[in-house]
């Protein structure tokens, strides 16, 4: 994963349709962990609260909007971990960024892929994170497990990604960067 992201090669982005066309889109970042354990490498993905404003009780990668303190997605990224998660920087080397990934409903998020070293002391913003899990990044990688779906709204049909893991949903824009992490790591 190093040596590709030092490679400066480009995966092509997947995005999804506008849904609110004219609007302006809102900056975010997430951090796309890769936890690396001794029994293979996983991914650290959180399931939302059910209460709140934006993308209520999905699955997600640690983040979140863009601050005007932020110095750049990566500082947006960490920061959001550390408040959502409790991930700390030392904790954390950063590899490089993904392609932008533009939602139906709006943002424009930087999905900044990270390595993340054990042991983690946890710490859950109980407002905005229900649970976090952990599934094998070599799940998520694999092409297999990358399902396309359709879903209608306002009348039109839409496309999306999805890859259900032992009762949860991954699906929208988290199966989106995960199938473009997918397409940078084999060169697609």
């Amino acid at each position: 994963m190093r040596r590709r992201f030092s490679e400066g090669f480009v995966a092509s982005p997947v995005h999804e349709p506008r849904l609110d066309e004219g609007t302006d889109l809102v900056a975010a970042a997430v951090l796309v962990p890769v936890i690396v354990r001794e029994s293979g490498a996983t991914m650290l993905l959180t399931q939302r609260t059910a209460h709140l404003r934006d993308h209520a009780g999905q699955v997600s990668f640690p983040g979140g909007r863009a601050e005007t303190s932020d110095a750049s997605p990566e500082a947006t990224a960490l920061r959001e971990a550390e408040e959502e998660v409790g991930l700390v920087s030392s904790q954390i080397e950063i590899l490089g960024r993904l392609p932008e990934y533009r939602t139906g409903t709006g943002f424009v998020i930087t999905p900044v892929v990270a390595l993340v070293t054990p042991p983690l002391n946890l710490k859950l913003d109980d407002f905005e994170v229900a649970e976090v899990f952990e599934p094998p990044l070599e799940f998520l990688l694999d092409a297999a497990n990358h399902q396309r779906h359709t879903i209608e709204v306002r009348g039109a049909m839409h496309e999306y990604w999805a890859m259900p893991w032992q009762g949860y949903y991954i699906w929208g824009a988290t199966a989106g960067m995960l199938v473009t992490l997918h397409r940078f790591l084999h060169g697609l």
